[in-house]
């Protein structure tokens, strides 16, 4: 029975199931991905708005953000529109589509493709807490239904 829910969990990560749009979006770097959870939390936001969200807590100046929206904007993944003299940026890609994208990348680059092998290793590893292991049951028995 657990294989069959596997091979679901899998179905769900297939490349078949991944959106075109994640296709067309380059890979983002980590401080692109800190920008763009800015974005999907709230938008449009100008770039100053985005430095409101992040620039303290990384270290980063306005100039950075507006770097890191230029190549957002350069791979896809973020679009934009005028707002007098300035710019409004907002998400091109949904975060679930992106997280899809990433974790089909993550699981065909480390574990061949098997979502069973990511769970695998990460239960060998004890990596998942006794809260990981029921949410990961409640979403077993709800994929059964």
């Amino acid at each position: 029975m657990t294989t069959v829910v596997i091979k679901k969990w899998e179905a769900l990560l297939s490349k078949d199931a991944e959106s075109k749009i994640t296709e067309k979006v380059e890979r983002i770097s980590e401080a692109e991905h800190a920008v763009m959870e800015v974005l999907w939390e709230r938008s449009p936001l100008t770039a100053a708005e985005v430095c409101e969200q992040v620039c303290d807590q990384r270290g980063w100046s306005l100039a950075t953000v507006k770097t890191l929206l230029s190549r957002l904007t350069a791979k896809n993944a973020i679009a934009t529109r005028p707002d007098g003299r300035r710019f409004l940026y907002h998400p091109a890609i949904a975060r679930d589509d992106y997280v899809g994208g990433e974790s089909r990348r993550l699981v065909d680059r480390l574990f061949g493709g098997r979502a069973a092998s990511l769970v695998a290793h990460l239960a060998e590893q004890e990596a998942l807490s006794d809260d990981d292991l029921s949410e990961i049951q409640a979403l077993l028995k709800e994929m059964r239904k």
